[in-house]
């Protein structure tokens, strides 16, 4: 009733946790069989081992929070020897977001990943910034979205997702350009640039200024964008930004998406992502649908 496909994989339901906020998977095992899910987006992984961004870096905003972490993570080789094999037996799909700041080092890392037998896909995060482009971020851009993918798809061969970035003129122009380029699929929204002054101290909060803002404030942009690109592109589309219940996946899968990703709502409560699995399962049942793919994309 609820198996759908990205590409060559299969989820047994279309609910996925979004990078970043979910850990390794590993860190909420105690709160429920994490092995229900569609599948597990791991935490940004870089090819070194990065300590992130100075504290302050995490703020909460209406409806909403900043976060300008900086990608901490263990660097894919520690990943590799370390990580994975905690991890793999879990049983559903465990896809790794693939993040750098040039393109070698996302094919360093893509080509590390893909002799991991139990990793069927990875996420590329090409919101990151080009550090030989004067930090431009390689998402920002139709060509160097285009550039990294093609470069990725040579050391890289199984399903590769593309993650875009909403901080662009025309979301459907990248997306048409990493199609174009050899990707699998897109997922979208990565986080809204946004910025939060502290007035008592007179000064941001985040130590970087502006961080990457999510929750349930940018859904109506993430729904928005995703309804344009399913109706623009021919790959498979994920879905993601301010999810927080079954029916906030419903819109998405509605819009065009084939499944989702669950990210800030992790934070408020550790088995959100079950719940909405189960109300999927509750919403199909009550309205008489037998497989959920018949009403993707009915908007």
């Amino acid at each position: 009733m609820l198996e759908v496909k990205l590409d060559k994989l299969t989820l047994k339901n279309p609910v996925m946790t979004a990078s970043g906020t979910f850990g390794y998977g590993e860190e909420f095992a105690d709160f429920f069989d994490v092995s229900r899910l569609g599948g597990i987006v791991v935490k940004g992984t870089t090819g070194e081992r990065r300590q992130g961004n100075a504290y302050p870096r995490m703020a909460e905003t209406p409806s909403g929070m900043l976060n300008a972490v900086g990608l901490q993570n263990v660097g894919v080789e520690t990943f590799c020897k370390e990580v994975y094999p905690r991890i793999k037996e879990i049983d559903t799909n465990i896809i790794v977001n693939v993040s750098g700041s040039s393109i070698e080092e996302y094919c360093k890392v893509a080509e590390m990943v893909n002799e991991l037998e139990r990793i069927p896909a990875i996420e590329l995060n090409i919101s990151c910034p080009n550090v030989k482009k004067g930090g431009m971020g390689f998402g920002t851009d139709p060509n160097m979205a285009a550039q990294v993918v093609e470069a990725v798809r040579k050391v890289y061969d199984k399903t590769m997702i593309v993650k875009l970035t909403p901080n662009v003129t025309s979301v459907v122009e990248i997306a048409k350009s990493v199609e174009g380029a050899g990707a699998d699929s897109v997922s979208l929204i990565n986080t809204m640039l946004g910025m939060a002054v502290d007035v008592e101290k007179q000064k941001p909060y985040l130590s970087t200024i502006t961080g990457g803002l999510s929750g349930p404030c940018v859904k109506p942009v993430a729904v928005r964008m995703v309804w344009q690109v399913a109706h623009a592109v021919k790959i498979p589309v994920v879905g993601l930004g301010g999810i927080a219940s079954a029916a906030d996946a419903l819109e998405f899968l509605m819009v065009g998406a084939r499944a989702v990703e669950v990210g800030t709502a992790n934070f408020i409560d550790p088995t959100v992502t079950v719940k909405i699995v189960e109300g999927l399962q509750d919403y199909c049942e009550r309205h008489g649908i037998k497989d959920i793919n018949d009403i993707i994309g009915i908007i």
